[in-house]
């Protein structure tokens, strides 16, 4: 067993037997020892370089710490800018779609029709009330009244006519 320890550690093989006894039986004595030798002082040695190193590497990264807390919010805002644009973005996209729906070429047919519908349906209502109109009014203004009764069915009529040949015309495909 000695020839295996002084194999493993020629360092000790200057001390005696009772040198080895006296260290295995004062702690004190054995760290004295167990310091003074190479391996551990190697191993000191590469512990302390380690933990140079670290310190070293941990002042790197504390050196880009504020850098990277300005990034960190940078993305951030730019995530929370893209969010907030992308909802403008379905926003202005729904509205788009809207728009090109009411200038689809069916609704505007659609639209033309409804038009041509209600047009009519005022100059009718304009007969209408022009016949219920009541009859003891002067002459010289019951002269008058027909006169602008006249001229106002006509263009209403005439609007309506103008309306009706353009749906004609949108059903036969000619518009485009």
């Amino acid at each position: 067993m000695a020839t295996a320890l002084l194999r493993d550690f020629p360092e000790l093989a200057h001390l005696s037997r009772e040198d080895l006894e006296d260290m295995l039986a004062d702690p004190a004595y054995f760290q004295a020892i167990f310091h003074s030798l190479g391996q551990v002082k190697a191993l000191y040695q590469a512990q302390a370089e380690l933990g140079m190193a670290n310190e070293s590497i941990a002042k790197n990264n504390l050196a880009f710490q504020e850098s990277l807390y300005q990034l960190r919010s940078d993305t951030k805002d730019a995530f929370d800018e893209s969010k907030r644009l992308e909802a403008r973005w379905k926003e202005v996209d729904r509205e788009q779609k809207e728009l090109y729906q009411r200038h689809n070429p069916q609704f505007l047919l659609m639209r033309l029709k409804h038009a041509t519908t209600a047009q009519d349906e005022l100059s009718e209502a304009l007969a209408s009330s022009f016949v219920k109109s009541s009859p003891s009014e002067s002459a010289a203004s019951n002269g008058r009244d027909v006169d602008d009764f006249v001229k106002e069915f006509r263009e209403q009529r005439k609007t309506y006519h103008k309306r009706v040949i353009w749906g004609d015309r949108w059903s036969a495909g000619e518009v485009h």
